[in-house]
C-alpha cells in the first residue's frame, strides 16, 4: 500500500518536485483565503464576495495541481505551470486588493511572495513579463476603484499604492535577473567538475599511451574476477602477448615511431576483444588480456583469431606484425600473480618456439 505522500505527490521524481511546487503554491492560496475570511468576518470584506472570490483563486490552483498531477501538464514547454500559476495567482490577488478595502495593504506582500515563488524556476524575462502584468493589472485595478468608489478608495491612496507596486515590480526582476546568473554559473561550475571528475577517473583507470586499461586498473580487475570466481565456482584465463621483434621495429622507426607502433597494435587488438574480456597495457611491448568466465579450449580459439586478424593487418603506420602470447587458466586455489606467472612462462615458451604463436600452460 503506497504512503500518502506517493499517493498525492507520485513516485517519478521530476512529477514529485513539479508538484510539491504547485501544493506550496496552493498551501500559499489558502493562507490568503483565510486572511480574506478574516477580513470579511471583521466586516472589512464583502462576505459573498469573499466566498465567490475563495472559490476561484483556490479552484484554479487545484486545478494547475491536477493538470500537473496527471501529466497533462507535460505537453507544455513548462509542465511545471509555473508562469500559469503566477498570473492566474496574481488575477487573484488584484481582485483581492478590490474585494479587501481597508485592509488591502495587505495584498503587497501576497503579490511578493508570488514573484519570488517564481523567480527560482521561471527565466528573467518571464519574471519581466509577468512583472510588467502585474504592474498593469494592478494600476487599472487602483484607478477604477478611484473612479468608481473615490470614498473608500481616495485617489492620493491608490496613487501611493501604485508606486509601491511599480517599485517592487523592477526590483523582483532585478533580482530575477541576478538569481537566474548565479544559477547558470553553478550549472557551468556543475558541468566542469563533472567533466574534471570523469577526466580524472579515466587518467586512473586507462593508460595515456594506448588508450587501454592500465596495468594498475586491471590489476583491481584481475582480483575482483578472482574473487568472482571464488563465488561462483566459474574460472577466468589470463593471456600476456608480445609484438614479435618489437625492439628492432622501433629502433628502425625512432621514439616516436615506437610509441606510434604500440598505440595502433592496442587498436588494432582492441577490435577483436570479447566486451566481456579487458585488454590492458602492461609494459612495453607486452599486453594483458583478462577472459572472464571462460575455459582455456575457447579462450585459446579467441586469442588465435586476434592474433591471425593483426598478422594479416596493415596498420596505419604501414607496418605488419605478429604477436605472440602465452594463456593460462585460472586453477582453484591459485592466486592471481600464479595464473599471471604461469602465462608469462607461457609466452617465454612461444618466443623460444619461433614466435607468432599461441601457447597454452
Amino acid at each position: 500500500m503506497r504512503s500518502l505522500p506517493d499517493a498525492l505527490l507520485t513516485t517519478e521524481p521530476l512529477r514529485r518536485v513539479r508538484l510539491s511546487q504547485a501544493l506550496l503554491a496552493l498551501g500559499l492560496m489558502v493562507a490568503g483565503v483565510a486572511e480574506m475570511y478574516y477580513l470579511a468576518w471583521a466586516g472589512i470584506a464583502p462576505k459573498q464576495a469573499v466566498q465567490l472570490w475563495s472559490l476561484f483563486a483556490a479552484g484554479g490552483i487545484v486545478l494547475a495541481f491536477g493538470l500537473i498531477r496527471t501529466g497533462w501538464s507535460e505537453r507544455f514547454e513548462d509542465p511545471s505551470l509555473t508562469v500559469p500559476q503566477m498570473i492566474y495567482a496574481i488575477a487573484c490577488t488584484a481582485w483581492a486588493y478590490a474585494l479587501a478595502g481597508a485592509g488591502r495593504g495587505g495584498v503587497f506582500p501576497v503579490v511578493m511572495v508570488i514573484l519570488m515563488f517564481g523567480m527560482f524556476i521561471a527565466t528573467p524575462r518571464q519574471i519581466a513579463w509577468v512583472s510588467l502584468y502585474a504592474v498593469l493589472l494592478f494600476g487599472l485595478v487602483m484607478a477604477a476603484l478611484a473612479q468608481l468608489w473615490p470614498a473608500d478608495y481616495p485617489a492620493q491612496v491608490e496613487i501611493g499604492h501604485f508606486f509601491v507596486v511599480a517599485t517592487m515590480m523592477p526590483t523582483v526582476s532585478i533580482l530575477a535577473a541576478r538569481l537566474a546568473r548565479l544559477r547558470e554559473r553553478s550549472r557551468v561550475q556543475r558541468s566542469e567538475l563533472t567533466a574534471a571528475l570523469a577526466r580524472i577517473r579515466e587518467l586512473a583507470t586507462r593508460d595515456e599511451l594506448t588508450g587501454l586499461v592500465n596495468r594498475r586498473h586491471l590489476q583491481e580487475l584481475m582480483d575482483q574476477e578472482h574473487q568472482r570466481c571464488i563465488r561462483s565456482g566459474h574460472t577466468f584465463c589470463i593471456a600476456v602477448f608480445e609484438i614479435d621483434g618489437f625492439d628492432a621495429a622501433a629502433a628502425r622507426a625512432g621514439q616516436e615511431g615506437r610509441v606510434q607502433l604500440l598505440r595502433e597494435v592496442a587498436q588494432e587488438a582492441q577490435r577483436y576483444v570479447r566486451v566481456a574480456d579487458v585488454l590492458a597495457y602492461w609494459q612495453e611491448p607486452h599486453f594483458v588480456l583478462l577472459m572472464s568466465d571462460t575455459r582455456a579450449s575457447l579462450a585459446r580459439g579467441g586469442l588465435e583469431r586476434l592474433r591471425e586478424r593483426v598478422a594479416e593487418a596493415r596498420l596505419p603506420s604501414g607496418q605488419q606484425v605478429t604477436l605472440s602470447a602465452g594463456l593460462a587458466e585460472h586453477h582453484a586455489g591459485e592466486t592471481v600473480d600464479e595464473t599471471l606467472a604461469r602465462a608469462q612462462a607461457a609466452l617465454a615458451d612461444a618466443r623460444s618456439h619461433g614466435r607468432d604463436r599461441v601457447v597454452l600452460a
